[in-house]
């Protein structure tokens, strides 16, 4: 079994770093709307502010994280030019556009990637920011969690979109290459 060096940065960006971004995030946004929802003032010890705090400082660390593998380790390997006459397989961006049944891939699809996949980190330190910040206020900055919790639900949906996206990218153009690394060595 083995795995190139691409095939294993791009498993890590995506599967990993995004995968878990967006289960994290989807975690925040269902703790806050659970907070909204209570009436009464919601008593935490000094130990579940401290993990609440962990948990905000991982999420925005995983979302970095993806969007920083992804611009930087990536998709530079993807936007690759081939030089004349190579096989495409090899530099999926000129794959992508090299059949119009493909191009919208790179046109609309990795377009999202690349720029408004962004904002769900930024949302997301803002929004662990405030949380961070005004964690002992409790009930009586409910507008400002309303907000929080609308920076979180904006991030989800990008984060879904843009992980969803790279998926179906990948699956019609992948990023492969690269030295290869044995997983485990078969019955020669």
């Amino acid at each position: 079994m083995q795995i190139t060096w691409r095939d294993l940065m791009t498993a890590t960006h995506g599967m990993f770093f995004g995968g878990l971004f967006l289960m994290a995030v989807f975690g925040m946004v269902v703790l806050l709307a659970q907070s909204l929802g209570t009436r009464g003032e919601l008593q935490k010890t000094q130990a579940a502010l401290r993990w609440e705090r962990v948990y905000l400082v991982v999420i925005v660390l995983l979302g970095w994280a993806a969007v920083l593998s992804g611009a930087y380790i990536v998709y530079p390997w993807y936007r690759a030019l081939p030089p004349p006459g190579a096989d495409l397989a090899g530099y999926p961006q000129r794959l992508l556009l090299s059949d119009p049944r493909t191009a919208g891939w790179h046109t609309l699809g990795m377009e999202w990637k690349e720029h408004v996949a962004w904002f769900a980190p930024m949302l997301i330190t803002a929004a662990a920011w405030i949380l961070i910040r005004f964690q002992s206020a409790g009930q009586e900055m409910r507008r400002v969690r309303i907000t929080v919790a609308a920076f979180a639900l904006t991030a989800l949906l990008a984060t879904a979109i843009a992980a969803g996206l790279g998926a179906l990218i990948d699956k019609n153009a992948p990023v492969s290459g690269g030295s290869i690394i044995h997983l485990s060595r078969g019955a020669e």
